[in-house]
């Protein structure tokens, strides 16, 4: 039965696109990875974003095959004006070692909401959007879940999106996809100004029913100064309801703004039909929520994150190249006790084979310190080896 609905779905899929405008495409990474070390008493003494929310997940000599990422993609060109897309995603890599969603009595962990409750990977919608092309004169109008402007330029830029996410992607800072509506295009006819410009429910997973009139407002904007070379400035404002203070005799405000600016310079293989050899960029950002902690006097504060990430990529061969990148993140810069001890630092460096041009391979190594806490004893950095695999299947 299973094999006959098969035959079936592919079937109809080859119909659609026969008698249609419609494309199907799709790919795939994951990884075997090992953790060669962590600290021992890493999720008791780990800083605020917990040992299981980190870059390397997972306790020590763990190891598994895991896919991090599988996409399948509908894109259907309606008319000249007007174009639809429609992208499933499943992924199994947020708590390896845990399954469902379900928290686990020893560890406190919570299983990725992406899972059934059996654990099994399941599918969801990444994105559900309608493009209506040249609305105006060099620009788009977009409704629906769609790609926000917080990093989609600078993921584009950093190419390397298999082997990690950027760094406001990774701390789960800005939304990914948002359900809302959008406006970019260009300011120069050229092409070397462009804006991005946003409004959206602030729904990290973009299909929950939206419960508030609170909203996200995003604005972009990106410069090619000369070829090859772009610079980005970002800022978006998330409208939050007020909080009650803590004699909770009246509330406050607890929206947050964040702001980054990115330079990039070269093309990536993954991205570009005409790559550049050398690839690095670098970005910074700064987020800041009013009365978003209790700091040590008791009374609730501002608090401020701060974070930059640097990159490079280089092919020595039209098929090897070697990537590295290193990030330093701190979720609260503020100098009272309750603020401090908080930061890591994150490296990931390796090789890249092109063996084919839709496969690419990547012996890799991830490796994540931390900073000391307020008792002194400090944490073991942790240490991930890796074998990573991209491929688009169709």
């Amino acid at each position: 039965m299973k094999g006959l609905l098969l035959v079936l779905t592919l079937l109809l899929l080859a119909a659609v696109q026969a008698f249609s405008q419609a494309t199907f495409s799709g790919y795939m990474f994951g990884d075997y990875y090992f953790n060669a070390a962590r600290d021992t008493m890493f999720n008791h003494t780990a800083p605020a974003n917990s040992a299981l929310n980190s870059a390397a997940p997972g306790p020590n000599s763990m190891q598994a095959f895991q896919f991090r990422r599988i996409y399948f993609t509908m894109d259907d060109k309606i008319s000249d004006n007007f174009q639809a897309r429609f992208r499933l995603e499943a992924d199994q890599a947020a708590t390896p070692g845990v399954t469902g969603p379900t928290a686990n009595t020893s560890t406190g962990a919570i299983g990725s909401a992406d899972e059934l409750l059996s654990g099994k990977v399941a599918p969801f919608i990444k994105e559900a959007n309608l493009t209506w092309k040249n609305i105006f004169e060099g620009s788009n109008a977009i409704f629906g879940l769609q790609l926000t402007p917080g990093f989609a330029l600078s993921e584009a830029a950093w190419g390397y999106r298999f082997l990690e996410k950027t760094l406001m992607d990774q701390k789960g800072l800005v939304p990914s996809v948002d359900l809302g509506a959008s406006l970019k295009g260009k300011l120069a006819s050229d092409g070397t100004v462009n804006y991005w410009l946003m409004i959206a429910n602030n729904d990290v997973s973009g299909t929950l029913p939206e419960n508030n009139k609170f909203k996200r407002y995003y604005a972009n904007l990106q410069v090619w100064p000369v070829t090859n070379l772009q610079a980005t400035a970002y800022v978006d404002y998330n409208a939050a309801p007020e909080i009650s203070n803590l004699a909770k005799t009246a509330t406050v405000n607890n929206s947050t703004v964040t702001g980054a600016v990115f330079v990039g310079y070269g093309k990536s293989a993954l991205i570009s039909p005409e790559p550049t050899d050398y690839n690095f960029g670098a970005e910074v950002f700064v987020q800041s929520q009013q009365n978003g902690y209790k700091n040590s006097s008791g009374e609730l504060a501002s608090k401020n994150g701060l974070g930059f990430w640097v990159y490079g990529q280089y092919y020595f061969m039209p098929d090897l190249g070697v990537v590295a990148r290193y990030d330093h993140y701190d979720p609260n810069t503020g100098s009272d006790l309750a603020a401090k001890y908080d930061s890591r630092n994150y490296a990931l460096g390796g090789l890249v084979y092109k063996p084919d041009k839709n496969v690419y391979i990547s012996p890799n190594v991830i490796w994540e310190s931390y900073e000391t806490p307020a008792n002194g004893v400090s944490i073991d950095a942790s240490v991930t080896a890796r074998v990573t695999v991209w491929f688009i299947f169709l």
